[in-house]
């Protein structure tokens, strides 16, 4: 499943903005962008992932994206930056 390693990460940022900030200013280990999100919302992050080489995993919604990271509410993307070394 593409949600385990997100739900096992030790820090993520959630939403399009703070992933975007993310791969402006680190390196986040993988992102996650929801296949039913507006293109036009995720489409720097898709970018920047393509530009920065970064991993990019497509999941299939907004609402289940949003419960992997522990919110109540969709998320159109994710980012792992840092993961549990256990």
């Amino acid at each position: 499943m593409p949600y385990d390693r997100l739900k096992r990460a030790k820090r993520i940022v959630i939403g399009t903005n703070q992933t975007l900030k993310a791969l402006q200013e680190k390196s986040p280990v993988e992102v996650y962008v929801a296949k039913d999100a507006d293109r036009h919302v995720v489409a720097r992050v898709v970018a920047l992932c393509e530009q920065k080489q970064v991993s990019l995993v497509w999941v299939d919604s907004m609402k289940q994206l949003g419960k992997a990271c522990g919110i109540d509410v969709g998320a159109a993307a994710a980012a792992i930056i840092e993961e549990n070394s256990t």
